[in-house]
């Protein structure tokens, strides 16, 4: 019964979008992005991240990029409706081939493991199946984290072509990889250890508007 009832719960903040905030990118552009400064000094060796995102998005699009000093695409999250995800990590792009977007608010999660290159996906707290990167090398310790756009250099050379546009909230971090327990039924009430959404630290940049709900 407990079960049942948080993931009912889940699926009440999904419909409805009750994040702690949310976070409006009103257009395309590259001049558009959130900042988000981690607590981390070392590199990641593991990690996850989630978030929530609302868009009518027909092109490809950048939600979550990390780069470092020596690679671009360090860590990125970069839908490409109508059913495919590419994750990029160190420079190696896999590609998840995904129910169809719909109208919706749409959680995203992504782990990582760098001692066995495991790499997994979640949509809708759907797991799809788990891919094996070639790379095994830790990501950081030097790294820019930008919300809505897809670096081509250390924090900056943005295209608006693959910028976000659409709503997103309750952005998470972790510097190890969470059970599939957690994200399948109550990642909403566990905050991220090395950003939080409720308390981490964002930078916003041009036009992006910070909402209530």
């Amino acid at each position: 019964m407990k079960g049942l009832f948080l993931l009912l719960l889940q699926l009440y903040f999904l419909s409805f979008g009750l994040g702690q905030n949310i976070l409006l990118f009103p257009k395309e552009s590259v001049t558009d992005y959130v900042i988000l400064r981690p607590t981390v000094k070392q590199a990641l060796k593991q990690l996850t991240v989630c978030l929530r995102s609302y868009t009518s998005l027909q092109r490809e699009h950048s939600l979550f990029s990390i780069a470092t000093p020596r690679l671009h695409n360090a860590f990125l999250i970069y839908p490409i409706p109508p059913n495919n995800i590419s994750i990029s990590i160190n420079h190696e792009d896999l590609y998840f081939n995904v129910d169809p977007d719909v109208l919706d608010w749409k959680q995203t999660c992504v782990a990582w493991d760098s001692k066995t290159g495991l790499l997994q996906l979640w949509v809708n707290a759907k797991r799809y199946p788990r891919r094996v990167t070639t790379s095994r090398s830790p990501i950081g310790p030097q790294m820019s984290l930008i919300l809505g756009q897809e670096q081509d250099s250390f924090g900056g050379k943005f295209e608006a072509s693959q910028s976000f546009v659409g709503e997103m909230s309750d952005v998470n971090m972790w510097d190890y990889v969470l059970s599939t327990n957690t994200i399948s039924n109550n990642y909403l009430y566990e905050l991220g250890n090395i950003f939080s959404w409720t308390n981490g630290t964002k930078e916003i940049r041009g036009g992006v508007m910070a909402l209530k709900n």
